[in-house]
């Protein structure tokens, strides 16, 4: 856990929270070292949308365990 005030420690830490892989994480530093944070952005974004698309895809398939559950749920009280 980084000290409060580690500003990269802190950044680090919330990357690792947010599901980033350990390559991308050191990649998101060194741009935030080099005080390129508009160069996090696009990785940022890219890791965001990959996110977003496995809630979608997890979403879908819990909607299709809750199909199946209410399917059964009707053949057992019939």
């Amino acid at each position: 856990m980084a000290k409060a005030n580690d500003v990269y420690g802190n950044i680090y830490q919330n990357l690792i929270d947010a599901g980033c892989d350990q390559q991308t994480a050191e990649q998101c530093i060194v741009f935030a070292k080099k005080g390129r944070f508009t160069d996090m952005l696009p990785v940022l974004v890219r890791h965001r949308k990959a996110l977003l698309g496995s809630h979608h895809e997890s979403q879908k398939q819990i909607d299709c365990l809750d199909y199946l559950l209410n399917k059964v749920k009707n053949l057992k009280a019939g």
